[in-house]
């Protein structure tokens, strides 16, 4: 409903076809699918635990861009992504209580990568306010297909949020949902999917802070986590330096090209 009318008031022009339409849909189900992993790992671990499992989108949009777009793969992300790949390592031995999080952790940031890289292609043609309109809705209607199914494995008796929880709903999809992957969308038109998601990686360390402010997670975790996080951190650090020295080197390459 607010991307209804986002995109009404803002007057964006919607002639696009009914397969187009489908297509861009299509693609909203792979971010449902992660957020519904992503909420399942901390369920099944803690917040630690999820936000640095959805460190490896890095990893497989690494692994998944290669193969998906029919090119070669870059040593560098690869090597990158492989820090990462350790950390989440590490993190997965500290405690055996939390594997089944962690997996659910890893499939979760599998399908975050899979949306970046789709995602990617979309906003070349299409406005980043209608093709979150459409992701939404091809979301919205696939959750709602597999509701039923969750329900008979997972029964509540709270179907319907109260009040509270409708005012925090309508926070989340209004600032964290509609605002977020709108932006999301547009950056994408100018940084690669890969640099998107190695630049999430950061995610952790503001919300490991939080967990640890406010749920007093310190307790929970040990040195094996501090140093998977610590190898995390490296490969952001390290991907941030390398962006920094390519994007010189394109524009110092500009300004030596002779002018016509």
């Amino acid at each position: 409903m607010i991307l209804f009318l986002v995109v009404k008031l803002s007057r964006i022009t919607n002639c696009i076809t009914l397969k187009e339409k489908l297509a861009i849909a299509k693609v909203g189900m792979f971010i449902t699918i992660h957020w519904v992993f992503f909420y399942a790992s901390i369920k099944y671990s803690n917040i630690s635990v999820g936000v640095v499992c959805y460190c490896l989108t890095s990893f497989f949009t690494t692994v998944f861009k290669p193969l998906i777009d029919s090119r070669r793969f870059q040593l560098s992300e690869l090597l990158l992504s492989t820090f990462t790949l350790f950390g989440i390592g590490l993190i997965f031995h500290f405690d055996s209580s939390y594997q089944l999080g962690i997996s659910l952790g890893v499939i979760s940031s599998a399908f975050a990568a899979l949306y970046t890289i789709y995602n990617e292609r979309l906003v070349r043609n299409y406005d980043s306010k209608i093709i979150n309109y459409y992701q939404m809705i091809g979301g919205t209607v696939g959750l709602g297909v597999l509701l039923p199914i969750y329900l008979y494995f997972f029964p509540t008796k709270n179907l319907v949020p109260d009040m509270k929880d409708t005012m925090f709903l309508i926070l989340l999809s209004l600032f964290c949902t509609v605002g977020l992957y709108t932006l999301f969308a547009e950056v994408l038109k100018k940084i690669p999917a890969f640099t998107v998601n190695l630049s999430f990686n950061l995610e952790p360390i503001y919300t490991i802070i939080l967990a640890f402010l406010f749920f007093n997670e310190s307790k929970e975790v040990n040195a094996s986590f501090y140093g998977g996080l610590t190898l995390v951190m490296v490969s952001v650090v390290l991907q941030t330096l390398i962006s920094i020295r390519n994007k010189t080197k394109i524009v110092d390459k500009q300004l030596s090209l002779p002018i016509n």
